[in-house]
């Protein structure tokens, strides 16, 4: 392949909706030059700023096995925005969550950072973020999500522990991609789109 860098700004987008819609509407195109494992790049722009998304990588292995890739091939800004199943009911669904720490309920964080209960959001970023987004429209939380790589172990008593703990959402990546951003020193934010009440309700 040709040398070449990615955007600065990319974006995980593990369930890939965003990636379809952007094809769809024809605003994003296949970038050639990138070779991470099975997956695509796409760039598409948006107010002035060219963004790279990658759709599909799901759980957290994958999703900081193409993080490693977008920061060696000239990434900047990582954001990861997953679909996420609801633990506490703040509200009705949809909305989402800007994940300030996730438990960690996986096992790749802790190949980047030694164990503890929690992966934490850079503060530094939440603050910067926050500003920015106190002017979109949309419904968003702050808080904390649990991170599993086994949604089939998303057991009753698992998901009540959670509760106690304050946790709002269940998803799979924002634990260890912030242990990973931590250790590697490479900003990383993500958000949960909370879309279903973890099938207790007909038609999740």
């Amino acid at each position: 392949l040709p040398r070449g860098r990615v955007p600065e700004v990319c974006v995980l987008d593990p369930d890939g909706d965003i990636v379809r819609h952007l094809l769809r509407t024809r605003r994003a195109r296949r970038w050639a030059r990138w070779a991470c494992y099975h997956t695509e790049l796409h760039v598409f722009h948006r107010a002035g700023v060219r963004y790279g998304i990658v759709g599909g990588a799901i759980g957290a292995a994958f999703a900081v096995l193409v993080a490693e890739e977008l920061f060696a091939s000239g990434c900047r800004l990582l954001l990861s925005l997953t679909s996420a199943g609801q633990i506490t009911a703040v509200r009705e669904p949809p909305y989402f969550i800007l994940i300030e720490r996730a438990l960690r309920d996986e096992g790749t964080s802790y190949h980047y950072l030694p164990a503890a209960d929690y992966s934490d959001a850079d503060a530094r970023l939440i603050r910067l973020m926050s500003a920015g987004l106190s002017r979109i429209r949309v419904p968003l939380e702050r808080g904390t999500t649990w991170t599993t790589d086994a949604p089939f172990r998303e057991t009753a008593a698992a998901i009540e522990a959670c509760r106690a703990r304050g946790v709002l959402a269940v998803e799979m990546e924002a634990a260890a991609l912030y242990a990973f951003s931590r250790a590697r020193r490479r900003p990383v934010l993500c958000f949960a789109h909370v879309t279903n009440q973890m099938a207790r309700i007909e038609g999740d």
